[in-house]
């Protein structure tokens, strides 16, 4: 999603001559001069506004309160799902503006983001497929590609992790059982973490019906993993080729998009759970390319902080990383001597509910 719109073809032509990096940045003053105002077209803000709107509608149908466009009687029923939409809406914003804001620096002509709204949030609960910039060339050093590359990430899950401790902070905590079955959220090592660390107790030992607030966090360090995978023009695959270059980007990318099949297939056929949208990714990252365009300085590796920084954001992949983010566990009948005892997973102010995942 995110700067999976440079062109793939808008490679710059490979030189012999030596490219010191800090003569590559920041921008000239040429260049900044150069530098197209920034625009805010009626596109951009349509697309928010309406991607509000769908994550406001899918936030109040998790919270038990649908909205029917058209029927003005269920409109009041939008409050219940700010409590979803507006950290989520922050997380994405802050995703793309870290984008934008650095390619600005570097003088990379960038579009505002562009929101992606989803219908039915009866059945995308979430509201939107995402968001992106549009970037008419591609970054011409390896430390531009890395610094254009992680900044989105690194904004969105600042955001994303305060938004899920204050959501933790709200959730409900019931003793464990999944007899009556329900929209179970997986957990990340640093989702674990954060929700033991608020919560107090271990998250694999009872339910949490998780807070809107929370949904949102967690869907933003989904979001976070899933842009980080480490395959094309992902940010995960601008980060990869800062640090590595373009043969081992090739290798890693092809092996993680292959991993994105396994991930499917493997679980499949052993009968365990699985997330169908590992199929989709699969699918979608054959269109978007598995390739990298190359900067001046191939051969130019990232140095001191900031190759400690790309380490660091493959780290921040791996702890945010979900093999199964969501499985839906069917209901089951109560252990003997239990009938009458059950505690609900799904509460009727919160579809959405997270008590753990095993693998």
């Amino acid at each position: 999603m995110d700067n999976a719109s440079v062109h793939s073809n808008a490679s710059p032509v490979l030189t012999d001559i030596p490219r010191f990096e800090h003569h590559l940045e920041p921008a000239t003053v040429y260049e900044r001069q150069a530098r197209p105002p920034v625009r805010l077209h009626p596109l951009n803000v349509a697309l928010f506004l309406l991607t509000w709107l769908t994550t406001t509608m899918a936030g109040a149908y998790s919270a038990g309160a649908p909205v029917l466009l058209g029927v003005p009687a269920s409109l009041p029923n939008l409050l219940a799902g700010l409590p979803f939409s507006i950290p989520l809406m922050l997380i994405l914003f802050s995703h793309e503006m870290g984008h934008y804001l650095t390619s600005r620096r570097y003088g990379v002509d960038s579009s505002l983001p562009y929101f992606i709204p989803a219908p039915f949030p009866s059945i995308f609960f979430v509201g939107t497929f995402g968001a992106f910039i549009r970037m008419r060339r591609p970054p011409r050093t390896r430390r531009e590609m890395f610094d254009i590359g992680a900044a989105g990430p690194w904004a969105g899950f600042v955001v994303a992790i305060i938004a899920t401790a204050i959501g933790l902070a709200r959730s409900q905590v019931t003793p464990l059982d999944t007899s009556q079955g329900g929209l179970f959220l997986g957990n990340s090592m640093l989702f674990w973490g954060v929700s033991r660390v608020v919560l107090g107790v271990d998250p694999n030992s009872v339910n949490v019906n998780v807070h809107p607030i929370a949904l949102a966090g967690w869907l933003g360090l989904l979001v976070t993993a899933i842009n980080l995978l480490p395959v094309g023009q992902l940010d995960g695959g601008h980060v990869v080729y800062s640090l590595l270059g373009g043969r081992w980007h090739r290798i890693v990318s092809r092996a993680a998009w292959v991993g994105c099949g396994l991930m499917a297939l493997v679980p499949y056929l052993l009968h365990l759970a699985f997330w169908g949208g590992w199929l989709l990714w699969f699918v979608l990252l054959i269109g978007l390319g598995l390739g990298h365009p190359a900067t001046t300085d191939t051969d130019m590796p990232l140095r001191g902080t900031r190759r400690v920084g790309a380490w660091a954001t493959i780290v921040l992949f791996i702890v945010t990383f979900i093999p199964v983010p969501v499985s839906l566990v069917q209901p089951s009948l109560p252990p003997p001597g239990h009938e009458g005892q059950t505690y609900s997973v799904i509460q009727p102010n919160h579809r959405i509910a997270h008590p753990w995942y095993r693998l």
